[in-house]
């Protein structure tokens, strides 16, 4: 990869018919309107549903978001699979899709030691002629990356960065402190909370599962800061903040998150695990996402 990634990407959504197939055409919209609001993407994460997805449907996501951004923003795929070989199998696929480069979450289910986790990561970044971010988010996986450990693998050619969705501003700093002095590495901030934080502190993007609903309002928090608006952009945060706070409140934030895009109008389908939101909830939702959605 040629070109750092910098600004927002959403972790975009998945979307489904009604009938809870992947929609290509509902996609496509969604892409558009990230592009519309100067974001790139990031596909196949958490936000994406891919722990409920099969390998053909995370094939054709990935391409139907690379074909619609046809090169005009960054594309970023996830691929990371519980087994190292499974790993690189979808890794190789999604290679050939064009993607700028993909991330992988730490194996989960199984407790890994660091040095195991090295040798996944390595094994990964080895067989793949893609750029390869880390992707530490231990709430989900049971594992952790730790700093010494993220400043092991930078050294590798091909690990050009972790994604962090900790959750603390502890664990972005310390992986912003472990990337110190090498030009090649880049630290990418995934809560919501830390966009202007992690930016004013030496992240070169975030990854916004909120920008699914906000998508201008996220992508303020860079484009102030990136004109040097630095006060401006602190003020956009606390406006995002407030959002993610009540918004997240309702219930486990992605599905609030794909809840939220419906009931602005948009046709992306359920979510297709095993969560619902009842009337009281989904009115909830509304009366929030017309607060902060002027």
């Amino acid at each position: 990869m040629s070109k750092k990634i910098q600004g927002v990407l959403t972790a975009i959504v998945t979307t489904f018919d009604r009938d809870g197939a992947f929609n290509p055409a509902a996609q496509r919209e969604q892409v558009k309107r990230q592009l519309s609001a100067g974001n790139g993407i990031f596909c196949g994460g958490t936000n994406g549903e891919f722990f409920v997805l099969n390998e053909q449907e995370k094939l054709a996501v990935t391409q139907t978001c690379v074909d619609e951004v046809n090169g005009s923003a960054p594309v970023v795929a996830h691929i990371g699979e519980i087994s190292t070989r499974e790993t690189i199998r979808l890794g190789k696929q999604v290679a050939k899709l064009g993607v700028d480069a993909v991330s992988v979450i730490t194996p989960y289910f199984v407790p890994l030691k660091q040095e195991e986790l090295i040798a996944h990561y390595r094994a990964v970044a080895d067989a793949i002629d893609v750029p390869l971010f880390l992707y530490n988010i231990p709430a989900r996986t049971g594992n952790t990356l730790q700093p010494e450990t993220v400043r092991t693998l930078a050294a590798h050619p091909n690990i050009i960065g972790i994604k962090d969705s900790a959750g603390s501003y502890e664990s972005l700093s310390g992986f912003l402190q472990a990337a110190v002095g090498i030009d090649s590495f880049d630290v990418l901030n995934g809560p919501d909370s830390l966009i202007h934080q992690g930016f004013v502190d030496g992240c070169s993007a975030c990854i916004s599962g909120l920008a699914n609903v906000a998508p201008k309002e996220i992508n303020a928090i860079w484009a102030r800061f990136h004109a040097g608006d630095i006060e401006g952009s602190r003020l956009a945060q606390e406006n995002v903040t407030g959002l993610r706070t009540d918004l997240y409140s309702v219930g486990f934030s992605p599905a609030a998150v794909k809840k939220a895009v419906t009931l602005l109008g948009f046709e992306v389908g359920d979510s297709r695990y095993a969560v619902s939101f009842s009337a009281e909830e989904e009115q909830k939702i509304r009366q929030i996402v017309n607060q902060y959605l002027q």
